[in-house]
């Protein structure tokens, strides 16, 4: 299947929409779950190449989707909108706490281009010559690689599960050539899933990458469609530094009106312009304290 980038936005979901076979149940035999994953990850990645799709925005909401399955792992209770609260209401000099660290961990992994140092900034508390080992595998299909240094890692430090999700995502994305991290694994796997070796393991992660791919896809149109909308309504913002906020609102998850490059009131006020315009939403439901995103 292909296109161009000249595709209308309206057939986006048409195009990039995935076949229902890859979600249909084709029982636990190996080839079939690996022949799945392998298709969906195909159809994840012609996103890629289309430029409606807001990369860097997509990267950040699954980031915190990771986030969120990590940090349900450790038997914490804080959610999606917990971490986004811990992440963009923090005043300088706060700390994010042990769940926002695992967000922060996850939203560092994505930002930039996948590289040991890149990596080594996400997870500052390894060395960089360990996060080097553990990705060390030129060996297997793609899932087969993020499965072998998942286990890696957790055979060598059984506890290190956030570190270990954000290297298995970057062996898959460094298999695949994709230039950034884009967090699929931890989403789609179970609690159980992670005490799994060999075999086992890679079945887990084959599953996990199917439906997480899948999802990818999905939200991948959904933000197009909005991205589109919001581009749209943008001529018609008035005030100074508004196309500057609309480029973060293109990148970010959750956006604070204090995050934004105006003075606050006019940040606030520009923020529920967007709302009224259908073009971002408030995300809280709260009075106060207030986070947008598209």
């Amino acid at each position: 299947m292909t296109f161009t980038l000249h595709d209308p936005i309206d057939t986006l979901d048409t195009i990039l929409k995935t076949p229902s076979w890859i979600t249909s149940p084709r029982g636990e035999a190996p080839e079939n779950v690996a022949f799945l994953s392998g298709a969906a990850l195909s159809y994840l990645h012609v996103i890629s190449g289309h430029h409606a799709v807001p990369h860097a925005l997509l990267r950040d909401r699954l980031a915190l989707r990771a986030a969120e399955a990590c940090v349900a792992f450790s038997g914490r209770p804080e959610r999606a909108s917990e971490l986004r609260d811990a992440m963009r209401l923090l005043r300088p000099g706060d700390l994010p706490g042990p769940a926002g660290e695992t967000c922060l961990a996850w939203r560092r992994a994505v930002e930039r281009p996948v590289s040991i140092k890149a990596l080594g900034r996400a997870l500052p508390t390894l060395e960089l010559g360990q996060i080097a080992t553990w990705l060390d595998t030129e060996k297997g299909a793609p899932v087969t690689r993020a499965a072998m240094a998942l286990e890696a890692v957790l055979r060598e430090a059984p506890r290190a599960d956030d570190a270990a999700l954000v290297l298995a995502d970057a062996a898959l994305a460094q298999a695949l050539s994709w230039d950034h991290v884009v967090p699929l694994l931890a989403a789609g796997l179970k609690r159980t899933d992670l005490r799994q070796r060999g075999h086992d393991l890679r079945l887990a992660c084959h599953r996990a990458v199917t439906a997480s791919a899948v999802e990818a896809t999905r939200l991948a149109v959904d933000l197009a469609r909005r991205a589109a909308l919001l581009k749209g309504v943008a001529p018609k913002l008035r005030a100074k530094g508004a196309g500057a906020a609309v480029e973060i609102f293109l990148t970010q998850d959750a956006v604070a009106p204090s995050a934004l490059p105006l003075p606050n009131r006019a940040a606030r006020r520009l923020c529920d312009r967007l709302v009224d315009l259908g073009a971002v939403r408030e995300l809280t439901g709260r009075d106060t304290f207030r986070l947008y995103g598209v």
